[in-house]
C-alpha cells in the first residue's frame, strides 16, 4: 500500500479578520455537491480503487502539543504568564481534541470569524478558496471578571482544576458569547434540558476567547484507557502498518450488539466486493462528556473488548480507539463533526444510521430530529465531498433465525426491535435478551454496570476520569 504520512504544521490557514471575497471568484455551490454512496454490488470491470489514506482537512494534520525538547522552556513560560483561565472537564476535552488534530485545520479555540462561519455555514473557507466542514463551535467561555483580569494581554495560560498549566493560548481575541443564538443554531431549539447546553453553555461566561494553542504535554486521563486513545496521527500509522487500502469508521456511544456487528461486517464484505483488498474498521467510541443515562466509557470499553475476544468482530481487521470529543446530541449538525473528525483520522468511509447523534426532545414526548435527516445531511454537507457516506440498513432481531438480521418489511411480524431503553431495562433487571442479540460476555458487562450503580453511587452514575496534561 502506498503510505501517506501526515504533515505536522504550526501555522494557521485561517484569516483571523472578517472574510471578504471577490464576487467573481469561484464559490462553493451546494447544488454542485457530488453525493457518494456505496452501491450494493459493483462490477470489478473498470473499477478504480485508490490505495493510500485520505488527506486530512486542509491537507495537513495539526499537532498542537509542544515538542518534548521545548517543554521545560514552555512550562516555565506558562508559569510566568500573569493571566490564567481555569478549565472545566468539557474545556479539557476540547483541548485534547484540538491538540491532536481531530479538528484540523483549526489550531486553537475559535476566534470570532471562525465561530461565525461555523455557526452560520457549518464550514470554513480556507485561503486557497477550498471549503472544510466544521459544524460545531469549539470555543472557550470566560466571565466578566476573567475578561477584566486578562486586560490587554495577548496570551493566557490555561490550567486544570488544581492550577496545573495545561496550555498557552496565544494571539488571543475576546468577543461576545451569543448563547441563545449558539444554542438555537446548533440544536434547532432553545428548549430547556439539552444536556450539553446545560453543562457547557447556559451557565458559562458571557465572553468567548479564541487563539492559537500550545499544549504543554499530551493529554492523559490515567484511567487505564489511555492505551486506547490513539491520536489521528497514531491511527494513520496503525492503518499503514496494517496495510489498509480503505478505512471505514463506525461512531457509537452505546454498547455494541450483534446488529451493530452485522452492519460493520457487511460493510467490509461490500468493500471487498468493490475491489478493496484490506479494508480496516475503525471502531471509534465517543469518550468525552455524555448525558447521565448513557453507559460510562470505562464500562463500554470493557464491553467492546469482550466483543473482540468473542470474535463478533475480527481483531485483525478492527482498530478500537477512543474519540475524545464531548457529545452534544445535536443530530444532523453534530454528525457532520463526527464525520469530519474521522477524515482527519484517516477514514474515507463513514457508516451512518438512524437518527445519528440524536436524542428525545427534552420537554416533549418525541424525537428531537427526523431519523433520516442525519444521513441525508451528510450526503450534502459542505466540505465532506471526499468522504464516502454509507447509510446502513435497519437491523433487528429475526425470531425465525434467532439472530440479528437486516429487516425485511415483507415479513415484519418475524422481527423484534429491541430499543436502547428496552436493552437497559433488561440489563437493570438482570434479564437476558434473546439469544443472538449480544455476545454473552458483553451482555454480562452491561448487567454488571447497572448492578454496580446502587453499590457505588446510590443509584447514581459512576464518575468518569478527568483529563490532565
Amino acid at each position: 500500500m502506498a503510505s501517506s504520512a501526515a504533515a505536522i504544521v504550526s501555522g494557521s490557514p485561517f484569516r483571523s479578520s472578517p472574510l471578504i471575497h471577490n464576487h467573481h471568484a469561484s464559490r462553493y455551490a451546494p447544488g454542485s455537491i457530488s453525493v457518494v454512496s456505496l452501491p450494493r454490488r459493483v462490477s470489478r470491470r473498470g473499477l478504480s480503487v485508490k490505495s493510500g489514506l485520505i488527506e486530512p482537512d486542509g491537507g495537513k494534520l495539526m499537532n498542537l502539543v509542544v515538542e518534548e525538547s521545548r517543554r521545560r522552556v514552555m512550562k516555565h513560560e506558562a508559569e510566568t504568564v500573569p493571566a490564567r483561565i481555569k478549565l472545566n472537564r468539557v474545556d479539557l476535552e476540547w483541548v485534547h481534541v484540538l491538540s491532536e488534530g481531530w479538528a484540523s485545520p483549526l489550531k486553537g479555540f475559535m476566534r470570532q470569524s471562525e465561530f461565525l462561519q461555523t455557526l452560520h455555514f457549518n464550514s470554513f473557507r480556507l485561503e486557497d478558496g477550498s471549503v472544510v466542514n466544521m459544524s460545531v463551535p469549539i470555543v472557550l467561555a470566560i466571565d466578566d471578571d476573567q475578561k477584566f483580569r486578562i486586560g490587554d494581554s495577548n496570551q493566557v495560560t490555561l490550567v486544570d482544576s488544581v492550577g496545573n498549566p495545561i496550555a498557552i493560548l496565544n494571539d488571543i481575541e475576546i468577543y461576545k458569547h451569543p448563547k441563545e443564538e449558539r444554542i438555537a443554531r446548533t440544536w434547532g431549539t432553545t428548549a430547556r434540558g439539552l444536556p450539553y447546553a446545560e453543562e457547557a453553555i447556559t451557565k458559562a461566561g458571557n465572553w468567548l476567547i479564541g487563539g492559537d494553542l500550545q499544549v504543554l504535554e499530551p493529554i492523559k486521563y490515567n484511567d487505564g484507557l489511555d492505551r486506547f486513545r490513539l491520536s489521528p496521527s497514531q491511527l494513520r500509522e496503525e492503518f499503514i502498518r496494517r496495510g489498509a487500502d480503505a478505512v471505514f469508521a463506525f461512531q457509537l456511544r452505546n454498547p455494541v450488539h450483534n446488529g451493530h456487528a452485522l452492519l460493520m461486517t457487511d460493510t467490509r464484505r461490500r468493500l471487498l466486493e468493490m475491489g478493496y483488498k484490506n479494508p480496516v474498521l475503525l471502531l471509534n467510541p465517543l469518550g468525552g462528556f455524555t448525558k447521565a443515562d448513557d453507559v460510562p466509557l470505562s464500562w463500554r470499553m470493557r464491553q467492546h473488548e469482550k466483543v473482540l475476544e468473542d470474535g463478533v468482530l475480527d481483531p485483525e481487521t478492527t482498530v478500537v480507539s477512543i474519540f475524545p470529543s464531548p457529545m452534544l446530541y445535536a443530530g444532523p449538525t453534530e454528525v457532520q463533526w463526527h464525520a469530519k473528525a474521522r477524515i482527519n483520522a484517516g477514514a474515507n468511509f463513514y457508516i451512518v444510521g438512524r437518527d445519528p447523534a440524536g436524542m428525545g426532545h427534552p420537554t416533549e414526548k418525541r424525537d428531537l430530529y427526523d431519523a433520516d435527516h442525519g444521513k441525508k445531511v451528510l450526503s450534502m454537507a459542505p466540505g465532506l465531498e471526499r468522504l464516502n457516506i454509507l447509510p446502513f440498513k435497519v437491523a433487528a432481531y429475526d425470531k425465525t433465525q434467532g439472530k440479528m438480521a437486516f429487516f425485511d418489511p415483507s415479513r415484519s411480524q418475524d422481527f423484534l426491535f429491541i430499543s436502547g431503553t428496552k436493552m437497559r431495562g433488561l440489563a437493570k433487571k438482570k434479564e437476558n435478551p434473546p439469544d443472538g442479540f449480544m455476545c454473552p460476555s458483553g451482555w454480562k458487562v452491561l448487567v454488571d454496570y447497572y448492578d454496580s450503580l446502587s453499590a457505588e453511587t446510590g443509584n447514581g452514575r459512576v464518575s468518569e476520569a478527568v483529563a490532565s496534561a
